[in-house]
């Protein structure tokens, strides 16, 4: 299985940016692989060939991560596998034993410190607050891997809790959505832990893309399950 996300050798000019703007997670993930089949450009992932936008920025205006078309046309073992890795504090395997998001997340660095609930404690005592920012980078340990959802950032608007997430890659083929359902999951856990509302989810990539191995099955499953509107790019 190719890890559901790595830096990504560039091959190739950079074009974009990108904007997906839609209501729910599977009218992202259509959007997007969309407009990777529609305009990607050649990337190579050691040795893994795949097809690539970049600066692509996903909005979602209203995030749950139990949706129809994810649940229609997602594999379920990559969806178990993410929530594993966002759950479960082992060390994972699959990516050179690299601590999983959950560690990152609730015990950063395994120094104990719990990142999600400095954010809600923060954002508790000031809802006003534009800097509950935390990392999953560890960079004193992730030598040779990079986690590839690296940044979330969290603020209240108008009683609504918004989250704008950075990812130096993500491979939307059939593994990123598995990435967005577990967003809107924490999304959701925090907003109800606040007491608020839950407002748009962004997800920027610098790189979107698919593995050529999966494009024939992203063509049959964007034409199955329609494709939303296309978003004009903007600078």
């Amino acid at each position: 299985m190719v890890p559901l996300c790595q830096y990504i050798s560039f091959m190739g000019k950079i074009d974009g940016p990108v904007r997906i703007d839609v209501t729910t997670l599977g009218e992202a993930w259509l959007g997007i692989a969309t407009e990777i089949l529609a305009d990607g450009v050649p990337g190579n992932w050691e040795g893994a060939p795949l097809t690539e936008v970049f600066r692509a920025t996903l909005d979602v205006r209203s995030p749950s991560a139990d949706d129809p078309i994810i649940a229609a046309h997602a594999d379920p073992e990559r969806l178990a596998w993410m929530h594993t890795n966002f759950t479960d504090h082992s060390r994972v395997a699959e990516l050179g034993d690299a601590d999983s998001y959950a560690t990152r997340l609730y015990d950063y660095a395994r120094s104990g410190r719990d990142q999600v609930r400095w954010v809600i404690d923060r954002l508790a005592a000031n809802p006003w607050a534009r800097d509950a920012t935390i990392t999953t980078f560890q960079p004193l340990t992730d030598t040779s891997y990079v986690p590839c959802v690296s940044l979330l950032d969290f603020w209240i608007v108008d009683g609504r809790l918004q989250l704008a997430v950075y990812a130096h890659g993500i491979d939307f083929g059939t593994k990123g959505y598995a990435n967005l359902v577990e967003l809107a999951a924490l999304h959701s856990r925090v907003a109800g832990e606040l007491g608020a509302g839950i407002g748009t989810l962004t997800m920027t990539v610098k790189s979107a893309h698919i593995y050529d191995t999966e494009l024939d099955l992203m063509r049959r499953i964007t034409a199955t399950a329609g494709r939303p509107p296309r978003t004009p790019s903007g600078d």
